[in-house]
């Protein structure tokens, strides 16, 4: 049996912390095994408790959230990273996510939310839906898009079909009815696409899709 989600916090507001702390140590597969109250710190403990899943507050003095996400994120075998932030258009949470962070929490979020949120982050998932993402991205994409990577072209085209309305954001289901396929079959073909694209997951195809002019 394996143990609890290992859980590190990282906020510079002490209450906030031990708010979070009393919620995820109330569960039995959560646990809180480290605790920092700004980037610099966080760097330190992290690599030392090795945790499953960081909460990164991205305003914090010393070293912001986004700087010491990047550099946690440079590890080897890094852990899931969810940004908290009080803005739900928040261009750092975009900038985050691009670079690798799994997702972003409002730090109002419901408590049963971000409960879920770290246990789905931890499953492989990202926290936030893809078409949260996509709106995010719509918001703060103004840069020039990348020639598209030759990896696109080694997608077939229900693959492509498929792939536009994963960047448009319809979930599995959504996707299922437009096309006439099972949910099980989507899934398949969106497991395929992260797998020739390199990506993680439909986060970042949809990250992968606006950089590239795909959305």
């Amino acid at each position: 049996m394996t143990g609890p989600i290992r859980v590190a916090l990282v906020d510079d507001q002490a209450l906030f912390r031990a708010g979070i702390r009393m919620l995820v140590d109330s569960q039995p597969d959560l646990e809180v095994v480290a605790e920092a109250s700004n980037g610099q710190e966080a760097l330190g403990v992290v690599r030392a408790t090795r945790p499953d899943v960081v909460l990164m507050d991205i305003r914090m003095p010393v070293m912001d959230g986004l700087a010491a996400t990047a550099e946690l994120l440079r590890d080897d075998d890094p852990p899931r990273i969810v940004m908290l932030t009080t803005f739900d258009l928040d261009e750092a949470a975009a900038r985050a996510i691009r670079e690798g962070a799994s997702g972003f929490l409002l730090k109002d979020a419901d408590p049963e939310f971000l409960l879920a949120a770290v246990r789905t982050v931890h499953a492989g998932s990202a926290v936030i839906a893809a078409s949260a993402t996509r709106d995010l991205f719509a918001h703060f994409s103004d840069a020039a898009p990348r020639p598209v990577p030759a990896a696109y072209g080694t997608l077939t085209d229900r693959e492509r079909e498929i792939f536009a309305l994963a960047a448009r954001g319809l979930s599995n289901a959504e996707i299922a009815g437009r096309e006439f396929l099972s949910e099980a079959t989507v899934k398949t073909h969106i497991s395929r696409i992260l797998t020739k694209l390199a990506l993680r997951d439909r986060v970042q195809l949809v990250v992968f899709a606006f950089e590239h002019g795909l959305a």
